[in-house]
């Protein structure tokens, strides 16, 4: 695979890290590095293949000592997730979360790397939602989109100038909320809730996606985030992609369309759908933390992130 050098991926430096699970095809690791170096990159690997343990990508201690080192490293920018899978929540008692906050490094991911979103905001850190190595480097054609949009993003954290994602959502209603942009994988976020990692902005924009849950599932995680008073909390909603689950017979009608109405019934801001983010192909990066606008006009939504971030938001 031979793709051009990016002008504005050119000379990051970034250190890639398996925090949570293993690669499903080591070939593809070693694909998606050159990939990252043909782009312009200077890219510092702290996966090892030989680590491996159960499904992990290293042992509890190896995964941590692995963003450690990466949070250490002066020659290193960005601190790239490999793949998520499940593992992070395992590390997180092992994490130096104040260092890695004080590091400066952007960490970036999505997924099971949600945690470390909300550990950056506890910290008045922002962090990006954006891509990993496996598989948005690894495809044998990588998305362009995904591609441009991460290289935008991280051109506007450096710069302090705003990042623009624009997508259809044609049944949501007009609207123009600001607030703190964050949020992330619907169960992890969830499963932090009550935690000493949960970290609520108040007044906030929250996004949510995932993978593999049956619409049942998702009301019952957004229900549980509405009986905590979590949704009450935000000015808006605002939800990427929720697929790869399987209906059944006994649904009998209820699908996702049946349970968003439902959740739109009894929420009390708006819920906005479309957000190109979650577990596919074409994903936009999304900056943790930042002030974000997001204006909805004639089903057309766009959400504006900011920068200097306002401390008291977060």
């Amino acid at each position: 695979m031979n793709l051009p050098a990016s002008p504005l991926l050119a000379q990051r430096r970034i250190a890639v890290v398996a925090p949570s699970g293993a690669p499903l095809d080591d070939a593809a690791v070693l694909r998606g590095l050159q990939v990252l170096e043909q782009l312009g990159c200077e890219v510092h690997n702290y996966y090892r293949a030989a680590q491996r343990f159960e499904r992990f990508a290293a042992s509890d201690a190896e995964r941590a000592a692995q963003l450690h080192a990466a949070a250490a490293n002066p020659d290193v920018d960005i601190i790239l997730a490999l793949r998520g899978s499940y593992g992070l929540s395992r590390i997180l008692p092992l994490l130096d979360l104040d260092m890695l906050a004080a590091s400066g490094k952007l960490l970036v991911g999505y997924s099971d790397f949600t945690p470390l979103y909300q550990a950056m905001l506890a910290r008045g850190r922002i962090s990006l939602a954006g891509p990993m190595l496996c598989d948005d480097f690894t495809r044998d054609e990588p998305s362009a989109y995904t591609l441009s949009q991460f290289a935008a993003a991280l051109s506007a954290v450096a710069a302090a100038v705003p990042h623009r994602v624009d997508f259809a959502s044609p049944d949501s209603a007009d609207m123009a909320v600001d607030g703190c942009l964050w949020g992330g994988n619907l169960a992890m976020l969830v499963h932090t809730l009550g935690t000493p990692y949960w970290h609520e902005p108040q007044q906030g924009i929250l996004f949510l996606e995932d993978i593999g849950e049956h619409p049942y599932r998702i009301e019952r995680m957004l229900l549980q985030l509405h009986f905590a008073g979590v949704l009450a909390r935000q000015q808006a909603i605002v939800l990427g992609d929720f697929s790869a689950y399987r209906l059944v017979a006994n649904d009998n009608g209820y699908d996702f369309a049946s349970m968003l109405a439902y959740i739109r019934s009894v929420c009390p801001v708006p819920l906005v759908c479309g957000l190109p983010f979650g577990h596919i192909r074409e994903r936009a990066s999304l900056v943790v933390g930042s002030q974000a606008q997001l204006r909805v006009h004639n089903g057309v939504a766009n959400l504006s992130m900011h920068f200097p971030i306002d401390q008291a938001s977060l």
